[in-house]
């Protein structure tokens, strides 16, 4: 659909930008900090651990002061579970307590919205020596914990998310630096852990409504748009199969308080349905979430054949017989890391999910990943990041203009950081750090062009692309 006139961003749109605890903080085992399943982890060959990542733990305040002078509304940042209680449950640690308030704090004297992700894909390591997700346990820890982050922030943070790509973590485990199963059947193990977070993030959502009743609160999963390869009927249902399965699962659970039908009639098939108690279903249909957070890199292409030219990466499993397998898309161009690059994709994915959930979105990821290079006199000329986000930015304005009631945008990410599964050579950040794969240099701080480039964007509220 064309429009002779676009509409404007709201006055009070979250120009912002993100990241994750374990992926810059460093200070892994400072300050009775407990380890995460992220500090356990094997890493990929070749790439960095997030022991140090970019110290932002002791250099929070020069990294907010550069997030300020870019003009940044809001900051989305995770809580390292492990900092506020380095066992999962017990004793809390107020050395973890200071810090977080000391961001917070921080960021609201540059009057910067703090958005909180309270789970962001490191388990403390102590719950997982327990089963981890797949404990019912975790269910009532994940609540206590909650509890414990609105006591201490909720009356300055005003925007929680609950668990950051929970889908991809079901779909993909592995590469998110989740440990491997120990069943037999890991499928039907990785489902009771999707049900054990599904439950835990309708506990925290209705304690946040009580708890904090001026904030709101919403699910984080990555969504991504499924075309079907062609207009053949069985590429059709292969993507409404793949739709349901890596998407509306979690968030029709996360709004409607139930199970997808299509997710379940495949779990059922597949003999991988999770095991519900008696008032579970009813702890599902009493979380009432505000708004939608969603992560958008691409959109994804399915068929009813087998492909091997796509790239699945962090984006969702490879595929199944007869059910729906991924494959690559001619008409989109990639990434050097080989992900498909698709603006009018996220318009399409925002109208889909605003037409299906009518809720305020927001948008907490959404960014490119590259080979920057530091010229000579402290020059990045990441162009091709400029280029990808005015293209999404556009169209977020088109959907906006469509009838999308977006709140807020958040691309990945603020500043250069440890990429989950390819180390630091993958770069995200507006702000360049001085550091390789393995060697730490200094640290420093350099504002890349594409940091200029966004100040100018949300100054003009998105006038100026």
């Amino acid at each position: 659909m064309e429009h002779k006139k676009l509409k404007d961003f709201s006055e009070d749109f979250l120009w912002g930008a993100s990241t994750s605890a374990y992926q810059v903080e460093g200070g892994w085992d400072e300050d009775g900090k407990g380890p995460s399943v992220q500090d356990m982890a094997e890493h990929p060959e070749n790439t960095s651990d997030f022991k140090t990542s970019i110290d932002h733990y002791h250099r929070y305040k020069e990294d907010i002061k550069l997030f300020s002078e870019m003009g940044l509304k809001a900051y989305r940042f995770s809580i390292a579970w492990s900092r506020i209680l380095p066992k999962g449950f017990g004793e809390i640690n107020h050395k973890g307590i200071e810090f977080y308030n000391n961001l917070i704090n921080e960021l609201l004297s540059y009057n910067i919205e703090p958005i909180v992700t309270m789970y962001h894909f490191d388990l403390p390591y102590s719950l997982e020596k327990k089963g981890g997700w797949s404990n019912y346990e975790i269910v009532d820890l994940f609540e206590n914990y909650g509890k414990i982050l609105f006591s201490n922030f909720g009356d300055r943070v005003k925007y929680w998310l609950t668990i950051n790509e929970q889908n991809i973590m079901i779909l993909n485990n592995k590469a998110v630096g989740i440990p491997n199963l120990s069943t037999k059947n890991p499928k039907k193990e990785l489902y009771q852990q999707n049900h054990h977070m599904l439950l835990a993030q309708a506990k925290v959502m209705k304690l946040c409504h009580i708890m904090c009743p001026d904030a709101k609160i919403g699910p984080a999963p990555n969504i991504a748009y499924i075309y079907p390869a062609s207009s053949d009927p069985e590429d059709v249902l292969a993507a409404q199969n793949f739709s349901s399965i890596r998407n509306w699962l979690y968030l029709d659970a996360a709004v409607f308080g139930r199970y997808n039908n299509t997710a379940w009639s495949y779990m059922k098939e597949k003999n991988i349905t999770p095991n519900i108690k008696k008032g579970d279903e009813e702890i599902l249909s009493e979380a009432k979430p505000d708004f939608i957070a969603f992560n958008y890199y691409s959109t994804i292409t399915a068929s009813k054949k087998p492909s091997f030219d796509f790239n699945t990466d962090q984006q969702g499993a490879a595929g199944e017989q007869g059910v729906y397998y991924i494959t690559s898309n001619p008409n989109l161009e990639k990434t050097e890391f080989n992900w498909e690059i698709d603006p009018i994709g996220f318009r399409i994915t925002l109208r889909e999910i605003s037409g299906r959930y009518n809720l305020p979105l927001l948008v907490s990821e959404n960014g490119l990943g590259a080979f920057d290079k530091l010229e000579k006199g402290d020059v990045v000329n990441d162009d091709y990041r400029i280029d990808y986000l005015r293209k999404h930015i556009e169209q977020a304005k088109l959907a906006v203009t469509d009838g999308v009631q977006l709140i807020g945008y958040c691309p990945w990410s603020a500043i250069d950081l440890v990429s989950t599964h390819q180390g630091f050579k993958k770069r995200y950040g507006f702000i360049y750090v001085n550091r390789d794969e393995f060697d730490l240099k200094d640290l420093r701080r350099i504002r890349k062009k594409s940091f200029y480039w966004y100040k100018n964007v949300i100054k003009s509220n998105g006038k100026i692309l």
